[in-house]
This record gives structure tokens, C-alpha cells and sequence, in this order.
């Protein structure tokens, strides 16, 4: 193969997996760099041409099946069962938001932009679009406590085919106007796009499952087998119905992380990975094809006005509008109305699009790709960089969450997450036993039935407020391995873990503190000894210490076999108490310790 297109390739693979290796560790929007990466290796430098390594045909091609890929990605991401409590804000997101963001922006297009009404209409499409890429990881670093975190994740996931199926519907109808086409002949194009892509999903994912559940394909060829079928059902699909391979796509991926019959965890981490690296390519391919003069002519000013309109107009009220009715504060409305940042498919649909309608000798054409960018752009840096504070002062993030994620939910656990969410504490409890989830839902707390020690089970969770995790499994392997994983979320000085059983070894055998959590509460307090304490009669309570009842007060009551779990400060600081600490009890603080009523005295915990 020529050098001339050996090195451009690389160069697109080496600066897309640079770009997101940097914005992991700088903590920023991947696509920053991404489009920053494009831009400067294209149009800036000149040292990559994509029109010159591939032929727009071909290039189309792969950026086709490439979304084909993210979309079932996106499908495979979403949980049914996770969006009932937001299911009907999602849906009049979606829907009425999504007209209403349409009509906006199709205005702004017309009257700031000065585009041609037909022009309008598809920009206004292609901008209904969000970006799942960039709501995801944001939503990891603010953990917004309440509604906000599902709404925005489920929002950014389940527009992106809408979206692109409207743009694509708004694409078909300009052409059919160009060919004097009848409107009945647009909407049976519109129906078969529905109908065509709703069987072809279903086919294609009725096949993985047959192949699967007989056991047809070996366990480490499944995910390249789900790939292959994906592709080709989303190549009949678009063939027989242009666009329609979207819906399929889409649709193949929620209905196979959302049947229970075979496991796709294997095949969902593969497609994690291969999106992450598309993604990477497909910015940097495109951000490469921007004239920079073209985007410089749109920017000052009218595109400055249209990117302020779409911050401060065109997402509040299409916010406003869709929520009439839901069951959500002023605070949150106010959140959602301050993130919708743009991604990847509306960067890839306007080249498309603008390419197609050009050819056809339509004005204003040219405009699509260097608008779409800059709403990009603009979008996700306004957004990653002031969504943080604007959820702290709306109170929906504290800078340093208190919460707790507790990993077990026996009744042991449950006590203890009761009082502390009397205290004001956050409380989330995650188990793999239905019937301790069900009892801890029926108590009124935060319950959820999933493997802590899956790969994606921390990435999915509601982490709003929760900044601790403490693992009270009665399994010692169980606890240092959540301990590693929820480092990796909540840093190492925030995860703990129960003392191991004494017939594993003593504490200082304990594997190295990466290997595991801090040890909680005290070296002692193993599973086995506090559910004997439990059994014995011993109590989960919250103390309020003052200088009349301080530390020596509280054990001349309860004794020295009284545990202390927690402290928590006058301004709501949680100290979770670690093992072999000095146990300084401040008065003005909250005790929350194990105890025995003082009419019943015990042996020494």
C-alpha cells in the first residue's frame, strides 16, 4: 500500500486516541481536542486531506456504517427498567422538545443566518441532535443529584435517532420538492423509513438471539458475529429504504440489552471500545474537511448570534414547553434547560447532506458543515465548562458529595442506610439478591439489583450526591475487588471496606491498599461479628454530641462495645470512621454508631 495513504491513516488513528487519552487526564470534552486535533492536521497545517486519502463515496460509506455502529452502541446503553420514574420527561423531550427545537432553530437559521427556508428547515434538523459522547462522561463528573443525571442521559441517547431520522426525513422531502415530487409520495417515503427499519431491527436482532440461545457461536465470536449482523441488516435496510438502517440500528441494540434470555455484557464492552476509537477517527476525518475560511465567514457575527440563541432561547423554552405538566422543580428545569451539547451524528449527517443537496444545486448548501462545527464547538465548550458550577449553585451537585454507595443490602445494611438518610446523608444500596432489594425499596431507600463487579454497572448508576462506597458483602473478595473498582469512580481515600474474616488471615495479611479498600469502622468488625451484634440485640443510632453529652458520655452509656460508623459535621461533612483511627468525637457532631440499649449490657465488640 502507498506511503501517501499509510501515513494519513495513521496519523487519523494516532490523533484520535491522543486526543482522548489527553481529555481523560486534563478532565475535558473529548471532542474539544478532537475537532482542535482536525482542524489543525487539516485545514491549518494541510498535512491530512481526507478527499484526497479516500473518495467522497467511500468516505461517506464509512462514516455510514460507522454510525450504524455507535447508534446500536447508543441502543445498547439503554435500560427499560431504569427509565420508568423519567420515562414520560424523556418522552416529551423527544418529541414536543424536539419540534420545538426543530422550529426554533429552523427560525434562527432563517432570520440570524439568512439561509434559504429549505436550508433552514434541514439545519434546524440536523441541530436537534444531541451528543450521548460528551452528556455521558459529564454527567460522571457532576453527578447531579434527583431526575436531572437519567433525564440528560436518556435525552442525549434516544435523540440521536430522531434526530437523524428527521433530518433524514427533512433531507428526502427537499429532494422530493426538487423533483416535484407529491407530498402522499413523501409520506409513504416517511412510513416505509418507519417500517422497513422497525422489521429490519427486529429480524437482525431476532437472529443474534437464535444463534446465541442454541448456542451456535462460541462465546469469544459473538461480539464480531453481533457486528457482522448489524452491518448487514443496516446495509438491506438503507438499500431497500434510504435512512431506515438508523431506526434498525437503534432498535437492534435496545431490544438486545433489554431481552433476558442470553448475556450481552461481552458484546456491549466490545462495542464500547470499537465506538470510542470511531468516534476518535471520525472527528478528526471530518474536522479535516472544514475550510477554515468557510467556518471564519459564518462565525462573525451572525454565527456567534445563532450559537447564543441556541444557548439562551432555543433550549430553555424547548425546555419549558415539553416539562408542562412533569414533576420536576424550578432547579432542575433550570439544569436541563443548560445542557444539550451537539456530537458526532450531526457532524457526520451535515457533510452528507451538504454534499447531496450541492450536487442538486441547492444554496446555502455549503453553510450546513461549517454552522454544524461551530455549534459543536461552541456547545461543548460552553457547556463541559460551566454545567459543573451551574449545577452546584442550583444546588443539584455539591462540590463534594457526602453521599454513600453501599454495597449489600441486608438488613444490617439497611439500618444503617435508613439513619443516615435521617441525617441528610445520601444513600444508595446495590445487591444482587432480589428480595434484599425489594425490602430495601418497601423501607422507602434508593435500591438497585446489579453486580457491582460488572464493567459498566458503576459507569450506569444514578451516582447524583454519592461520593463514598463502602462494601459490607460477607464476602472478603467481593469487598477488595468493589473496593478497585470503586476506586477508579470515587478515588481511593473514599472507598472502604469490612475487615476480612480472622479464619482468612490476619488484617496485616490483607492484599496492598490498591488491591482493596480502606478498612472500616474497626479491625474487628467483620461481617460475621456484626451480624452476631445484630442478633444480640445491637442497633444502628444516631447521637448528637455536645459539651453536655460528648464522647466519654456517649460510652458511659453504651459502653465500650458501642461502634462508632460515622460522623457527620454541623455542615453536613460525612466521616466515615476507619479501623484503628484515633476516634475523636468533636461535640456539635452526629454520632451514628452500633449500640445496645444501656438496660442491656454486652460482651466487647
Amino acid at each position: 500500500m502507498s506511503e501517501s495513504v499509510v501515513l494519513p491513516l495513521t496519523l487519523i488513528v494516532v490523533l484520535g486516541v491522543l486526543s482522548q487519552w489527553i481529555a481523560s487526564v486534563i478532565r475535558v470534552p473529548s471532542i474539544l481536542l478532537l475537532l482542535a486535533a482536525g482542524f489543525l492536521a487539516g485545514p491549518v497545517t494541510g498535512f491530512l486531506d481526507p478527499d484526497k486519502l479516500l473518495s467522497q463515496e467511500l468516505l461517506q460509506s464509512v462514516v455510514s456504517l460507522s454510525l450504524a455502529v455507535i447508534l446500536f452502541e447508543g441502543g445498547l446503553s439503554l435500560r427499560l427498567s431504569e427509565a420508568k420514574s423519567v420515562g414520560k420527561t424523556v418522552t416529551r423531550l423527544v418529541t414536543v422538545g424536539a419540534l420545538v427545537t426543530w422550529a426554533l432553530c429552523t427560525a434562527g437559521a432563517r432570520f440570524i443566518l439568512d439561509m434559504s427556508d429549505a436550508m433552514s428547515a434541514l439545519l434546524g434538523a440536523i441541530l436537534v441532535l444531541s451528543g450521548p459522547t460528551v452528556i455521558g462522561p459529564l454527567l460522571r463528573h457532576i453527578r447531579p443529584v434527583g431526575k436531572t443525571g437519567p433525564i440528560l442521559k436518556w435525552e442525549g441517547i434516544v435523540i440521536d435517532p430522531v434526530g437523524a431520522l428527521l433530518a433524514a426525513l427533512v433531507f428526502h422531502s427537499l429532494l422530493s420538492d426538487s423533483a416535484h415530487t407529491s407530498r402522499t409520495q413523501v409520506l409513504i417515503e416517511i412510513l416505509l423509513t418507519l417500517g422497513i427499519g422497525t422489521v429490519a431491527g427486529l429480524l437482525g436482532v431476532g437472529i443474534l438471539l437464535l444463534l446465541y440461545r442454541r448456542h451456535w457461536v462460541h462465546d469469544h465470536l459473538q461480539a464480531p458475529v453481533a457486528l457482522g449482523v448489524l452491518l448487514a441488516f443496516y446495509s438491506a435496510s438503507n438499500h431497500l429504504q434510504g435512512e431506515s438502517g438508523l431506526l434498525a440500528a437503534t432498535l437492534m441494540g435496545f431490544v438486545l440489552a433489554n431481552q433476558k434470555s442470553v448475556t450481552v455484557r461481552h458484546i456491549t464492552t466490545f462495542k464500547e471500545h470499537l465506538t470510542i476509537v470511531l468516534i476518535a477517527c471520525l472527528f478528526v476525518t471530518l474536522a479535516a474537511q472544514v475550510p477554515v475560511q468557510e467556518l471564519l465567514d459564518v462565525i462573525f457575527p451572525r454565527g456567534l448570534l445563532f450559537l447564543l440563541a441556541l444557548l439562551f432561547v432555543v433550549r430553555p423554552v424547548s425546555v419549558i414547553v415539553s416539562t408542562i405538566g412533569c414533576q420536576l422543580s424550578w432547579r432542575e428545569r433550570a439544569f436541563l434547560s443548560w445542557v444539550c451539547p451537539r456530537g458526532i451524528v450531526a457532524a457526520a449527517g451535515a457533510p452528507f447532506f451538504a454534499l447531496q443537496l450541492s450536487a442538486e444545486g441547492m444554496n446555502d448548501a455549503d453553510q450546513l458543515v461549517p454552522i454544524t462545527f461551530l455549534v459543536i464547538a461552541g456547545t461543548v465548550a460552553v457547556y463541559s465548562l460551566t454545567s459543573p458550577w451551574v449545577a452546584r449553585l442550583l444546588g443539584l451537585a455539591p462540590p463534594d458529595p457526602q453521599g454513600v454507595l453501599m454495597i449489600g443490602s441486608h438488613p444490617l445494611a439497611r439500618s444503617i442506610a435508613a439513619v443516615l438518610k435521617e441525617c441528610n446523608i445520601e444513600v444508595a444500596l446495590i445487591d444482587t439478591n432480589h428480595r434484599h432489594i425489594r425490602e430495601a425499596r418497601l423501607a422507602g431507600l434508593r435500591a438497585v439489583h446489579a453486580n457491582v463487579l460488572a464493567d459498566d454497572t458503576l459507569d450506569e448508576l444514578d451516582l447524583g450526591g454519592i461520593g463514598n462506597l463502602l462494601a459490607l458483602t460477607p464476602n472478603d473478595e467481593v469487598n477488595a475487588l468493589a473496593g478497585v473498582h470503586g476506586s477508579h469512580v470515587f478515588g481511593r481515600s473514599h472507598v472502604f471496606q469490612l475487615p476480612p474474616d480472622p479464619g482468612d488471615g490476619p488484617l496485616q495479611d490483607l492484599p496492598a491498599a490498591h488491591l482493596r479498600g480502606r478498612i472500616a469502622f474497626s479491625e474487628t468488625a467483620t461481617f460475621r461479628r456484626l451480624m452476631q451484634l445484630q442478633e444480640e440485640g445491637f442497633v444502628v443510632k444516631r447521637t448528637p454530641l455536645s459539651k453536655d453529652f460528648d464522647q466519654s458520655s456517649f460510652f458511659d452509656l453504651y459502653g465500650s462495645s458501642a461502634l462508632p460508623l460515622f460522623t457527620i459535621s454541623p455542615e453536613w461533612k460525612l466521616h466515615l470512621v476507619e479501623a484503628g483511627s484515633a476516634g475523636d468525637f468533636v461535640p456539635g457532631h452526629t454520632l451514628v454508631s452500633l449500640v445496645k440499649p444501656p438496660s442491656e449490657p454486652s460482651k466487647a465488640a
